[in-house]
């Protein structure tokens, strides 16, 4: 048997067994995946950590409720405890300060991290993220409330990107699979029940907090995104003080793999600066 490219290696994150990768050297940079069904942070970030890892020490974790972290009895999945959970992991790892990379929910996340502890952030790139309300879309509304079935999969794969080429019968097979694993289905069905607004709103961050950061911000959106809406990025970049905004053209939801060397090449010159003014 071959192994699972999902798993990697495991810690405790403020008392919950993470799965997270760890490769390359340098200034430590924290990957947050997105909230969609079968994810796992290999596969949100499988095209990127190997490029990014040429010139600094990339982690990608499995947030709790998702991929190969352990889903511990009566844990509550909400912000609070993600975002505890991220923080334990930098603290269970040493690294004071990481620059940090969110997709979508993860996004969101990456927000209220730099928000509740803007030291731990040196600077912040927001993708297709959450992090402000907005009326939930019907994509979005699909993807928190997916039931089981390849079939069901596959339409999820062609919402997330522009060219549905990307999008193969057995990319569907493969994320269904990962989805029906013992207690997968049962933590991502309680995360964002009906009705799914709720779930928007609560991985918001207030106007106040999100004007009030400190940190250089890199914000990317695809223009044709139909599960988180580009409002969202240009809200982002108006509320950012020190925010800069990247749109791709032609691109879904999955700008990492979609644009994959260009997203890497954007994220990489933006972490660059800051490596050469701490020079």
């Amino acid at each position: 048997m071959t192994q699972n490219p999902e798993i990697g290696q495991s810690i405790v994150a403020n008392g919950i067994r993470t799965n997270y990768h760890d490769v390359g050297t340098g200034f430590p940079l924290l990957m947050i995946h997105g909230s969609g069904p079968g994810v796992s942070a290999w596969a949100n970030w499988r095209l990127s950590i190997p490029v990014l890892a040429q010139d600094r020490r990339v982690i990608a974790s499995d947030m709790v409720g998702f991929g190969y972290s352990e889903r511990p009895a009566g844990i509550r999945y909400n912000m609070a405890t993600w975002v505890a959970q991220a923080v334990g992991l930098l603290d269970a790892l040493c690294i004071e300060q990481a620059d940090l990379v969110g997709n979508s929910f993860g996004g969101g996340l990456a927000l209220a991290l730099a928000i509740a502890h803007p030291k731990r952030v040196r600077r912040l790139v927001l993708m297709g993220a959450a992090g402000v309300s907005f009326p939930i879309t019907p994509g979005l509304d699909a993807v928190w409330g997916y039931q089981p079935s390849i079939a069901n999969m596959r339409q999820l794969m062609d919402l997330f990107a522009y060219d549905r080429s990307l999008m193969s019968d057995e990319l569907a097979e493969l994320r269904y699979r990962a989805s029906i694993q013992p207690g997968f289905q049962e933590a991502f069905q309680s995360m964002f029940p009906a009705p799914r607004q709720n779930g928007v709103d609560a991985l918001a961050s207030r106007e106040e907090d999100i004007r009030a950061l400190p940190h250089e911000t890199l914000v990317l959106h695809g223009r044709e995104d139909l599960v988180i809406p580009l409002s969202n990025s240009l809200t982002l970049a108006d509320w950012i003080n020190r925010s800069q905004l990247h749109v791709f053209g032609r691109c879904g939801h999955w700008t990492q793999i979609e644009h994959s060397a260009r997203f890497c090449q954007l994220v990489g010159n933006f972490l660059a600066e800051a490596d050469a003014q701490a020079a």
